[in-house]
């Protein structure tokens, strides 16, 4: 599943634990991805109400 030399489980690509600031920046990032798909649904509701 992850990618390491160790073999444990736990790779350089994922952390057991996260910092106080890596989690607001993973959390900023994740909002920006929900505003974005928020903002393609709107687009796609109203065209979708242009057909009708």
């Amino acid at each position: 599943m992850y990618d390491n030399n160790c073999g444990c489980g736990y790779g350089s690509e994922m952390r057991r634990f996260l910092t106080t600031e890596e989690k607001v920046e993973m959390l900023k990032d994740y909002k920006e991805e929900l505003q974005k798909e928020l903002k393609a649904v709107d687009e796609r509701i109203k065209a979708l109400g242009k057909n009708n």
